[in-house]
Parts: structure tokens; sequence; C-alpha cells
């Protein structure tokens, strides 16, 4: 809101608004709606206008709300499945997790003892991801990103000096590591969708229950006003017309 150099308050409302070839393309128009509203003809033409394009765009950003509270469901329902399975893969995990100090694995080709402290250590340098591969996807306007893989190292042993289980163990760690990754990219979706449905649902209050009705109600105002003009208009016209019959009718 600003104040003009006359006093007159101005209300700026700014929305993004589809067009184009994707539906959700947007593109910035700015309402400027008075405060005080002028009771004038012209003053009529801008507020239905006005009322014309919020009407035109409230359905599509319903839409878009809709869409969003869909995709919403589904992301809610991919990600309680994905935590589902990494707590059963960590389930799987615990039985053997112990193994994972056998200090055998500091004997493994590849793995420099003087460099670590621990099994663990040395074991980490394997399913540490070197790369997260993701892809970025537009829905109903809100850009969020898809998981597709995580990329290790290509770990380097000799399979006569590591204990038996350590391929399973490094399978299984890294398909742990790789959930945990997704679940990750599933709760960012949630929090970037959930954001862009926050903003959208404020448009479409924002339209529904105060544009609209305050372009209504000053349409209202202004044809009731011109309405009033115009009788007084022909009641003035119709009373000068007597005085004028009146006049023309006495003698001269």
């Amino acid at each position: 809101m600003f104040r003009t150099g006359r006093g007159k308050i101005f209300f700026c409302f700014v929305v993004g608004i589809s067009s184009g070839v994707s539906l959700w393309d947007t593109n910035i128009i700015e309402v400027v709606i008075m405060a005080k509203i002028k009771l004038t003809k012209g003053e009529l033409k801008k507020q239905r206008d006005a009322l014309k394009q919020f009407e035109h765009y409230l359905p599509t950003l319903q839409l878009k709300k809709q869409q969003l509270q869909v995709k919403i469901l589904e992301v809610n329902k991919a990600l309680q499945q994905r935590q589902v399975v990494l707590a059963g893969k960590l389930k799987d995990i615990e039985p053997w997790a112990g193994l994972l100090a056998d200090p055998q694995l500091l004997s493994t080709k590849g793995v420099d003892p003087e460099k670590y402290d621990d099994t663990w250590a040395a074991l980490r340098q394997w399913i540490q991801p070197q790369d997260v591969r993701t892809r970025n996807i537009n829905i109903a306007g809100a850009n969020v990103p898809l998981f597709e893989d995580v990329i290790f190292a290509q770990p380097e042993y000799d399979l006569w000096h590591t204990p038996f289980w350590f391929d399973k163990g490094l399978r299984d760690l890294r398909e742990m590591v790789s959930l945990l990754v997704e679940v990750q990219l599933l709760k960012k979706q949630k929090e970037l969708l959930a954001r862009e449905l926050r903003v959208t649902t404020q448009r479409v209050n924002l339209f529904e229950k105060i544009k609209i009705p305050e372009c209504q109600e000053n349409i209202r105002r202004v044809r009731i006003y011109l309405g009033d003009q115009q009788a007084n208009a022909v009641g003035i016209g119709k009373v000068a017309k007597k005085k004028i019959e009146a006049k023309l009718m006495q003698p001269a």
C-alpha cells in the first residue's frame, strides 16, 4: 500500500497468471483498485474489467490448488512406503552390524590401515555417495527434485583377504544409503509443494473473499449512484419542461 501526493490510497495486488503453451507458465499482472472509488462511468468500466479478470483467473488458481493437494497426498504415500522399506532394511542390517568392527577389514586391499582408525571408517569410503542423480520436474508451477540414482565409488578389494559377509554387507549398506537419500528428497518435494500450496491458497482466498466481493460492491455502489443521478436529471428535466411550457402559455 502506498499514498499518492493527492492523498488517495491505492492497493496493489500482484498475482501470477497462467498463459501460453504451458498451463503454469506465469506472467505478472498488476491490478490496482482504489480504496475510495470514483462514482463515474469510467470507474464503473474499470471495476467491471477488474471483476472479469478475477473471475477469469480464479478457476485456474483453484485447479492449481487441487493439483497440488493431490500431488502432496501422492508424495506422502510414497514417503511412507519408502520409510517402511528403510525400516525393514535397517532391521535386516542390525543382526550383523557388529561385524563392521571386524579388524580383518583393515587388511583389505585398497584400505590404508594408517589412514583409518577403525573398520567403519574404512568401509565408509565405499558407501558414501559420489553423486546423487536427480532431475527437476514442474508440478503445478513448483519445481521439485525427482530421485533417479545414487552413484558409489567402485570398490577394489581382494576376495581372499575380506570376510565372507563383506559383499552382501556392502550391498545392503549401499541400499540403505540410497533409501535415506530418496527419503530426504521426498521430504524436500513435500516441503516445496506445501509452500506452493500455501501461496496458491492465499491467492484463491484473496480472489474469492476480498477482491471479487470488493469489485461487486464497488460496481453496485457506482450503479446506484449513476441511477440516482439519471433519475434526478430526468426529474429536473421534467420540472424545467413544465416551467417552459407554463411560461409559453402565459399571455403576452
